[in-house]
């Protein structure tokens, strides 16, 4: 028995010396002076290059607060373009720190895929876009049409889920990227195109003639959609995790892009806010960072508001409301945990 014990505590050792040994997310970044995030191959609002080839949109905000927060650097981030296929693959194997790519937490890419989610960043559900003079009006009436859907999403499970239910038949288009969906449904190759109902509405943005199309009423399934990190490195989850918290924070207590430095500047009298960008308690020390991690992640691109409102929002071509991703205070159900 105590040769057993003392064999065990050797493999033990040997495990935490190789363990020791190995650097972490946060080394490898700052080594490199560099965060690999996970995008999409172009989705507009989202994930897109613009006019002078530099990738920009909501996720790809939210890429530049994480690399501000660690690096000092918004601008310090290697994007990697993702299809729903490569997108876990590309972040297990370590070529992505981080996956921000419109993608759903479900319980399979947890557990199954090993795959650690942040705080939701935008609250959707699958629908179907469809041409005005089809005649069509709601999902139910879709039997006989056929479908493009983009594989390796849970989108693909949703659509069979929603048929079977309601006796729909229907030809599935398989394709790969949001460029190939919306060239093949631009092309009547298939009658209807099914995805997230806000890259339904960023598709639909980029037509001709946006007001022949029109977007179904029913979302069948919910797609809670946010980032996501490797299982096994609970230092680098803290880290990102909170970035994403302190977006949202930074709408709920008034930390815009514009005073965030200001604010920062000496401590006030709103606990809350001391706490996040550094004035009280040393909070960034607990995740491996310094304390302006919060000023910088904000600074980046403004708070969870501003970056929704600048690509997603009414003003935009997208034309999205909050709903659901409007804060808890506001008939949302937007909501940080608190940095204390």
């Amino acid at each position: 028995m105590k040769v057993a014990k003392i064999a065990a505590l050797a493999a033990t050792l040997s495990l935490a010396g190789a363990g020791a040994g190995h650097a972490t997310t946060l080394e490898d970044v700052q080594s490199r002076g560099e965060l690999n995030c996970i995008i999409n191959t172009g989705l507009i609002g989202f994930a897109a290059p613009d006019a002078a080839g530099r990738w920009d949109g909501f996720d790809v905000a939210h890429c530049r607060a994480v690399a501000a927060a660690v690096l000092g650097d918004p601008d310090k981030v290697k994007f990697v373009n993702a299809t729903g296929k490569t997108r876990f693959t590309l972040l297990n194997s370590g070529e992505g720190d981080v996956l921000f790519r419109n993608t759903t937490e479900t319980m399979s890419r947890d557990a199954d895929l090993k795959l650690s989610f942040l705080p939701v960043t935008y609250y959707d559900g699958a629908g179907f876009i469809i041409r005005k003079d089809k005649g069509v009006t709601s999902a139910r009436d879709l039997s006989g049409a056929s479908i493009c859907i983009q594989t390796g999403t849970t989108t693909e499970l949703n659509l069979a889920d929603f048929a079977r239910a309601n006796n729909i038949d229907y030809e599935p288009v398989p394709i790969e990227t949001n460029e190939e969906a919306r060239t093949n449904y631009l092309a009547d190759r298939c009658d209807t195109y099914i995805t997230d109902a806000s890259g339904l509405a960023a598709s639909r943005a980029t037509f001709d003639n946006p007001s022949d199309h029109i977007i179904l009423p029913e979302l069948i399934s919910k797609e809670p959609l946010g980032g996501a990190v490797r299982h096994g490195d609970d230092q680098w989850f803290d880290i990102t995790k909170w970035v994403v918290n302190a977006l949202i924070l930074g709408e709920e207590l008034g930390i815009t892009q514009a005073n965030v430095e200001s604010m920062a500047a000496r401590a006030g009298k709103n606990g809350d806010i001391n706490r996040m960008l550094g004035t009280e308690g040393d909070f960034g020390a607990m995740i491996g960072l310094d304390k302006k991690w919060a000023v910088r992640a904000i600074k980046a691109g403004g708070n969870y508001g501003e970056i929704f409102d600048r690509y997603l929002g009414p003003s935009t071509d997208i034309g999205l409301e909050r709903g659901l991703n409007a804060l808890y205070t506001d008939g949302g159900i937007m909501y940080a945990a608190p940095v204390r």
